[in-house]
């Protein structure tokens, strides 16, 4: 469970520069077990909005409420000198679980989003794809309850990043538990196929200007004419041409 109620943050200005608002009266909720995909123009905030979400920014006005949160960057920030599968396993080394025991749980999920046979690669051997899909699983090993997700794709080419939303959709709905989402994106198609809920934002300052529900079962197509209705709805909010 996530609520923020009228948050509003300010980044300080160097000595005699006006600060930046980056967001304003943002309130929104996201219940246990929703994925919630976030759009808006560049630099309206919605990567604060996360960090907010992780506890890593503190609201200059408002609340901010929510479930323990691991987040996932934009870049994988895989370690060089580290293994798939070891770099997979940082968030159970840190919470002191032993090497082998972590590896034997990252190897189900290995097995599961295709990386079997890749455990002892170094990442620079890795494909962008396969990068990410290690980057998830160390996120999602993190044990939190809300994944807090960065644009994930937004580094990829249109194929492989087509390959991946379907992967992770097929992996949110894979786990027992459903953990809550909130996932930050510029492709207005990739939140029309993997979120309950789209939260259009304005520009900077943040402000959400629509909270829109998709009654659209899964899996879903991208030539789907409702997703196709949906994403032109979306992007005649942000001003954009369909």
């Amino acid at each position: 469970m996530i609520k923020l109620e009228g948050v509003s943050l300010v980044f300080t200005g160097r000595r005699g520069q006006e600060g930046v608002r980056a967001l304003d009266g943002v309130s929104l909720e996201v219940g246990s077990g929703e994925i919630v995909a976030v759009v808006g123009p560049s630099g309206c905030g919605k990567t604060t909005l996360l960090e907010l979400i992780c506890g890593l920014q503190t609201p200059g006005s408002g609340s901010v409420e929510s479930e323990p949160a691991a987040l996932m960057p934009q870049r994988d920030l895989l370690l060089p000198w580290l293994s798939a599968a070891d770099n997979a396993c940082l968030a159970l080394r840190v919470r002191g679980v032993n090497r082998a025991d972590s590896l034997a749980l990252v190897k189900p999920w290995f097995e599961r989003l295709g990386l079997s046979g890749f455990e002892q690669t170094r990442p620079a051997q890795l494909s962008g794809g396969m990068r990410q899909r290690v980057s998830f699983v160390r996120t999602l090993l993190a044990g939190k309850p809300v994944l807090a997700l960065d644009e994930p794709f937004a580094a990829l080419d249109a194929l492989t990043r087509a390959e991946m939303q379907q992967w992770l959709g097929t992996a949110l709905a894979s786990e027992q538990q459903p953990r809550t989402v909130v996932l930050v994106t510029h492709d207005v198609e990739e939140a029309a196929l993997l979120g309950d809920r789209i939260i259009v934002m304005s520009p900077r300052p943040g402000r959400v200007i629509a909270d829109l529900t998709v009654p659209l079962p899964r899996p879903r197509t991208r030539t789907d004419p409702a997703v196709v209705a949906l994403r032109e709805q979306v992007l005649e909010l942000l001003g954009a041409p369909v």
